[in-house]
C-alpha cells in the first residue's frame, strides 16, 4: 500500500534537480517546504506539496507527522560496524596518556580487534553487528558503508564480508561493502610489510571478487600503516577486479593519500585531519569526495579537518561516523553533524547535506539516495515538533526522532 505522510511541519532536504553532490557555497542553501504532505509508493518518493492541496487519504497507509519535521535519512559512508567485543581498556589507556599509535605498537588497536574477530564465529559476529545496525537505524541512518579490515587473513576477511552480506539481506538499510584487508599489518608480517601487500593483492582480492563480496577496496594510507606505493598496488589490483577505490588518508600525518586518491579516481578520501592547501587544491575539480570523520577526532583528541577552508574553496564535503570499537565507538550521525557545527563551524544546513546527499555520493549511490526528491528511494525520518530545523543540531542529545521510514515503509521500533 502507498504511504501518505501528512501534516508535516517542514520538509527539509529537498533537491528537485537530482544533483550528484552539493559543493562549496551551495552547501549552505537548502529548499524547505512548510505545512506539507509526501507520498511514497513501491518504496519510491512519488510526490510532495503543501497541505492546501493534500490528496485524499483513502487507499493510503497514513502517517500523521503532527507538525514534526521530515528529513532525509543519513547516508553514513564510512563505518567498521562488524567487529567482536569492545575495546574500553584502550579507552582507559588513552585517558592515561597513550596515543593511538602507541596503543597500536604494543598490539592494541586494529590488531587487538583482529585477534578477537578470529576467535568469534560468523553467527556471533552477525548477532553483535545487528544490534549496532538496529541502533543506527533508530538514530536516523538509512544507508551505510561497512568495511572489513579486522580479519587480516583471507579466511577472516571473507568471514567479515559474508557477515556484511547477511546484514544487507536482513536489514532495511541500504548496505555497501568495502574490502579493507590493508587496515594494518598483522603481527606475523612485521618487518615484511611488502609480503603482506603481496598477500592482499594476490590472494585476498581475488578471493573477495570470486564471491562478489565487496564493491570497493580501501587502504589505510598513513604513517605507520601503508605507504603511497603499497596503497597504489592494492588499489590498482582491486581495479582489475572491478572494485572502486576508497582511501583512509591523512589521519595521522600528511601521507600523500589524498593526492593518490584523486590520481586513482577514488570515490572518497576519508579522515583528512592532516590536510592543508595542497590537499584542497588537488581535490578541486575531482570527483573524489572529501569525507570527514569528526567522531574520531573527538574521541582521540585530535585536530579536526579544515572543513571551512574546504567549503570556501568550493569542495563538496561529506560527513561519516567511522563507527568502530577503537577510535569512534558511535554511529550517531546526528551527533556527527553537531560536532561538525561545534568543532568545524559547519552550519546545520551544510552538515545535513554533508551527511545525506554528499555521503551518498561518497558511496556512489546519490542518484537514488540522500535527498527528498521525486523518484528517489523513500528513506526519511520524522521528528517531534521543533522550533526550527537548526534546533535538531543544537539540541544534539534531546530525543527528537519520532518515526522512521525506509524503502517507503515505517520501521517499527
Amino acid at each position: 500500500m502507498a504511504l501518505l505522510v501528512k501534516n508535516i511541519g517542514t520538509i527539509v532536504g529537498i533537491d528537485r534537480n537530482c544533483r550528484e553532490r552539493v559543493c562549496g557555497a551551495e552547501m549552505d542553501c537548502m529548499e524547505r517546504l512548510d505545512n506539507a504532505w509526501l507520498i511514497a509508493d513501491n518504496g519510491i518518493i512519488k510526490g510532495f506539496g503543501p497541505m492546501s492541496v493534500c490528496p485524499d487519504s483513502e487507499g493510503y497507509e497514513v502517517i500523521d507527522a503532527a507538525s514534526g519535521m521530515l528529513l532525509p535519512s543519513y547516508c553514513d559512508s564510512h563505518t567498521h560496524i562488524v567487529y567482536a567485543g569492545s575495546r574500553e581498556q584502550e579507552f582507559l589507556d588513552k585517558i592515561h596518556g597513550l596515543s593511538y599509535e602507541q596503543i597500536a605498537q604494543r598490539g592494541g588497536g586494529i590488531l587487538n580487534s583482529a585477534d578477537r574477530l578470529h576467535a568469534t564465529s560468523e553467527d556471533e559476529l552477525f548477532r553483535q553487528a545487528m544490534v549496532r545496525i538496529d541502533e543506527i537505524i533508530a538514530m536516523g541512518t538509512g544507508a551505510v558503508e561497512i568495511k572489513s579490515g579486522y580479519g587480516l587473513t583471507t579466511e577472516d576477511e571473507l568471514k567479515m564480508l559474508r557477515v556484511i552480506r547477511r546484514i544487507s539481506d536482513s536489514s532495511p538499510l541500504t548496505v555497501k561493502a568495502t574490502f579493507l584487508g590493508a587496515h594494518a599489518v598483522p603481527k606475523e608480517f612485521k618487518g615484511r610489510e611488502d609480503e603482506y601487500v603481496d598477500k592482499v593483492c594476490n590472494e585476498m582480492i581475488p578471493a573477495v571478487a570470486a564471491e562478489n563480496l565487496a564493491e570497493a577496496v580501501d587502504v589505510f594510507c598513513d604513517r605507520g600503516f601503508f605507504t603511497v606505493e603499497q596503497t597504489r598496488r592494492i588499489v590498482s589490483r582491486g581495479a582489475e577486479f572491478g572494485l572502486k577505490a576508497k582511501i583512509h588518508a591523512n589521519e595521522l600525518d600528511f601521507s600523500g593519500g589524498v593526492q593518490l586518491g584523486v590520481e586513482m579516481g577514488a570515490l572518497s578520501v576519508d579522515h583528512l585531519e592532516s590536510s592543508g592547501l595542497a590537499e584542497i587544491e588537488v581535490l578541486k575539480g575531482s570527483k573524489t569526495m572529501a569525507t570527514l570523520l569528526p567522531g574520531a577526532a573527538f574521541f582521540l583528541g585530535m585536530n579536526y579537518p579544515p572543513a571551512r577552508d574546504m567549503i570556501a574553496s568550493g569542495l563538496a564535503v561529506a560527513l561519516a561516523s567511522d563507527y568502530n570499537p577503537g577510535s569512534s565507538p558511535s554511529g550517531n550521525m546526528r551527533f556527527v553533524t553537531s560536532l561538525a557545527s561545534i568543532r568545524m563551524k559547519m552550519t546545520p544546513t551544510e552538515a545535513l547535506w554533508a551527511s545525506t546527499l554528499n555521503g551518498a555520493a561518497a558511496m556512489g549511490i546519490s542518484e537514488r539516495y540522500g535527498s527528498i526528491t521525486e523518484g528517489k528511494v523513500a528513506n526519511f525520518f520524522i521528528t517531534k515538533p521543533m522550533p526550527s530545523f537548526e534546533f535538531f543540531t543544537y539540541a544534539y542529545n534531546t530525543p527528537l526522532i519520532e518515526r522512521i521510514v525506509l524503502n517507503g515503509r515505517e520501521v517499527k521500533r
